[in-house]
């Protein structure tokens, strides 16, 4: 089959949850495409459902169509480490089995459909992953592009005018399990992207300072920065509230040695974001 008859999947980065964060060629993308395929992940992340719709709306061509299907359930709960990759192993299968059913049943040939993709997928996603595996399978022929955005990480760094990166040294990007398992290590940075309620909870490093964020780059926004060993407390009590009252919450957080750096935004809370 030509390229031209294939059918074409385009996952777009649509950055943290600011609308001026998309960018122009995210909205070019949106505006090729002819059917979007939204995740559903249940009424306590509605919010999450609305605000893609809403940027569909805006962007898209006449004519599109919205497709919506519940994403598949995983269990969230602690487990081992080895238990944990199980489930997500299981979980990103059945993701795979979907993504599937839904470009072969409601994409035609030659026709381009997306996944839009909060922050930017080609940093910190599974959807490449998941469009490669079904790939493998070879039962729906299919390209796909991946239009990158604005990660959260970013903003993060930009809200307390800080850096990723320091003169001369790396920082690691980690989710939150592997922090509290493997510890940190002397004189390293690191950016915290998933689960960073369990790195919090195993550490109160002192000598390290915290730059933390939440919502970022939506009205809901809440940062603080300081010390580790005197914030992490109030950041833990900050994500279980703000949880509670939204039903889901994104954060991420960069833990940096050796102090804030040349720069500090200096310690406290600020939010929510004017």
């Amino acid at each position: 089959m030509s390229e031209e008859g294939l059918r074409r999947i385009r996952v777009i980065g649509i950055g943290s949850g600011d609308p001026e964060h998309v960018t122009l060629a995210a909205v070019r993308a949106l505006r090729t495409c002819e059917v979007f395929f939204l995740l559903d992940k249940g009424a306590r992340a509605s919010e999450l459902t609305r605000l893609r719709r809403d940027l569909v709306a805006e962007h898209a061509g006449p004519g599109h169509r919205v497709v919506e299907a519940a994403d598949p359930r995983r269990d969230r709960s602690p487990a081992s480490p080895a238990r944990y990759q199980a489930q997500v192993v299981d979980w990103r299968h059945r993701r795979a089995d979907l993504y599937e059913r839904l470009i072969l049943d409601e994409l035609e040939p030659g026709r381009t459909g997306a996944f839009l993709v909060w922050g930017d997928p080609a940093l910190y996603d599974s959807t490449i992953d998941t469009l490669e595996e079904v790939t493998a399978r070879g039962a729906v022929p299919f390209t796909y592009d991946v239009i990158p955005g604005v990660s959260s990480v970013s903003v993060l760094a930009a809200r307390h005018r800080t850096t990723l990166t320091r003169l001369g040294r790396p920082v690691r990007i980690a989710p939150g399990r592997q922090v509290a398992g493997a510890g940190l290590a002397e004189g390293e940075d690191v950016a915290v992207m998933l689960d960073v309620g369990a790195a919090l909870t195993a550490h109160r490093t002192e000598g390290w300072w915290m730059y933390w964020g939440a919502y970022v780059g939506t009205p809901e926004e809440l940062l603080v920065s300081g010390p580790l060993d005197e914030v992490a407390d109030q950041v833990l009590e900050l994500r279980a509230a703000a949880r509670e009252r939204h039903g889901w919450i994104m954060d991420a957080c960069l833990l940096r040695a050796d102090g804030p750096g040349p720069r500090p935004a200096g310690a406290g809370l600020r939010g929510p974001a004017g």
